[in-house]
């Protein structure tokens, strides 16, 4: 049985394509990662079931039709519309090597904002429960902010000093703010 503690989110299906079930699923991770025959997570009804993956073929950069082994039609489709993609984390480190960042390597480094905000705190701890990694930065006063652990974002990891040299656009701190 699948635990929750063994998935790592990798996306979600928008909507169903065309009439022989075939969904739009968005994802960062390489399509050859369920062509070779790894299965695709989706909770239902509380559960979490394996899915196999038929074909896949890209839409865009992050985008891909996918037709899943035993759906059918639009109807069977339906139900998986607005679902969470999820892959075992034992095969994620492979597929998703360049993205994954281990929040116990990074746990310490201080943040500085190059561009506007300069020291900003030291990462306590990075958020990977979805695709979308978070470092979780504690400032010297305590608040803690939330700063997508965003390649484009990343000017310099310097792991000597442990310092994590960021170019964060403008207004993106103000969001962590409590009014």
């Amino acid at each position: 049985m699948i635990k929750k503690e063994d998935i790592i989110n990798i996306g979600k299906f928008q909507k169903t394509h065309a009439l022989k079930g075939e969904l739009n699923m968005i994802s960062d991770i390489d399509p050859e990662y369920f062509l070779e025959g790894n299965p695709l997570i989706i909770e239902y009804d509380g559960i979490l079931v394996p899915y196999y993956v038929e074909s896949i073929r890209p839409k865009g950069s992050t985008s891909f039709l996918v037709k899943i082994s035993g759906i059918e039609n639009e109807e069977e489709a339906a139900l998986f519309v607005n679902k969470e993609i999820s892959i075992l984390k034992k095969d994620a480190e492979e597929w998703l090597e360049d993205e994954l960042i281990d929040s116990n390597e990074l746990a310490g480094y201080k943040v500085l904002d190059v561009s506007t905000n300069g020291e900003l705190g030291e990462i306590d701890r990075v958020d990977d429960s979805t695709v979308n990694l978070l470092f979780i930065v504690k400032q010297n006063n305590g608040d803690e902010i939330f700063i997508p652990a965003n390649e484009d974002f990343i000017v310099e990891i310097d792991d000597e000093n442990k310092l994590i040299k960021m170019n964060l656009p403008l207004g993106l701190i103000e969001l962590n703010r409590k009014e």
